[in-house]
């Protein structure tokens, strides 16, 4: 009762401490491309970032079209991440659009890139984040943007940055160990597009794909055919549908090479559901049921 009383005797302390207190605590407004470092940014940033994504669960980033609505969503923020390697060819016409005059951070810097065949070109494959060793490269750079845009709270992104990444680092270690129990003549994998060429390098698992990088490509008669030969040529006896793709002509290669289904794997969207609403859940679960289908 006595702490009290003194409060209510000195209201102009109190008053000082909260104002002391509000200075003190900022909420870094973030945007970022997608759903998948739209987590990693609020993992790293907890109750000090608010962060909106242009491209949320259950959405798929190929065929995402800003509208007015995101330039103002983009004019607002404090900082801006995307993940880079040509996945978002409309950043540069968004943020022109906009007027955001702050800073575009690309949180694939400073790791090492793969390329892909995309309808007869060679390209950067986009989809860095599917390794979980990249996925710790993300959190890092994030951290560090998030250091620079709010120094005040240094210590705070720190150490919520290096917790997660702790997290990270052992989901990667057992992604390994799990992948390492397995003959490597069993790793092989059928699925809808070309989107897990670093999880494959990393966890050495061999993925077939009708479609390129993009879910907007057409795989051609002539490419299907020859990875039907492919897939009973290697014995591939599990298919995986992805989350926001169209699972017609998985299907159809599926029931030609008398492969089973597996289940949904999130390469590129997080769910709205439980099963892998953060990224950390959606590389579990895309690890756990790919192994599953090996054993």
């Amino acid at each position: 009762m006595m702490k009290v009383t003194k409060a209510l005797k000195y209201p102009s302390v109190v008053l000082a401490l909260v104002c002391s207190t509000s200075v003190m605590a900022k909420t870094v407004n973030t945007v970022t491309s997608f759903s998948v470092l739209g987590d990693i940014v609020q993992e790293v940033g907890g109750e000090h970032v608010q962060v909106l994504s242009l491209i949320g669960p259950d959405s798929d980033p190929h065929v995402f079209s800003p509208t007015p609505k995101d330039s103002v969503t983009l004019n607002k923020a404090d900082v801006v991440f995307i993940s880079g390697l040509g996945l978002e060819g409309w950043i540069e016409r968004l943020v022109k659009a906009s007027g955001y005059k702050g800073q575009v951070i690309t949180a694939s810097n400073g790791i090492q890139t793969r390329s892909m065949i995309d309808d007869g070109k060679t390209i950067v494959d986009p989809h860095a984040w599917n390794s979980m060793a990249n996925g710790i490269i993300y959190a890092t750079n994030i951290m560090n943007a998030l250091i620079a845009a709010d120094p005040q709270d240094a210590t705070y992104f720190k150490e919520h940055g290096q917790n997660y990444i702790a997290k990270l680092t052992k989901l990667d270690n057992w992604a390994k160990d799990t992948f390492n129990a397995i003959p490597k003549e069993k790793r092989r994998v059928l699925t809808s597009h070309d989107a897990f060429g670093y999880f494959g390098a990393e966890y050495g698992v061999e993925f077939l794909a009708p479609q390129g990088y993009s879910t907007e490509s057409e795989a051609s008669t002539q490419k299907v055919a020859s990875l039907i030969n492919q897939i009973k040529a290697k014995s591939v006896n599990t298919y995986f549908m992805e989350d926001q793709t169209d699972p017609r002509l998985v299907k159809q290669i599926g029931a030609a090479t008398n492969a089973k289904e597996g289940g949904s794997l999130f390469p590129e969207a997080l769910s709205t559901t439980d099963v892998a609403n953060t990224y950390a859940k959606a590389f579990k679960h895309n690890v756990t049921i790919i192994t599953d289908s090996m054993k």
